[in-house]
């Protein structure tokens, strides 16, 4: 149990002193970025998942 708390606490004192944050615009505008590369991602996902059942549909129903 004595390791455990000897790693928490080791744990917490890094990230308080050796862990750079960045400031919160930053942050928001990191997120932010990500959010519209997800949702982009996504589009083209859907997007093409659309396009092969179309075309799925059309070649099954010619045979």
């Amino acid at each position: 149990m004595l390791k455990v708390k000897a790693f928490v606490s080791g744990s917490v004192e890094e990230m308080k002193e050796k862990v750079t944050w960045p400031p919160f615009s930053e942050l928001q505008s990191s997120s932010l970025l990500v959010l519209v590369g997800c949702v982009l991602f996504a589009a083209s996902i859907g997007l093409m998942d659309l396009f092969f059942k179309n075309l799925m549909e059309w070649f099954y129903s010619a045979f």
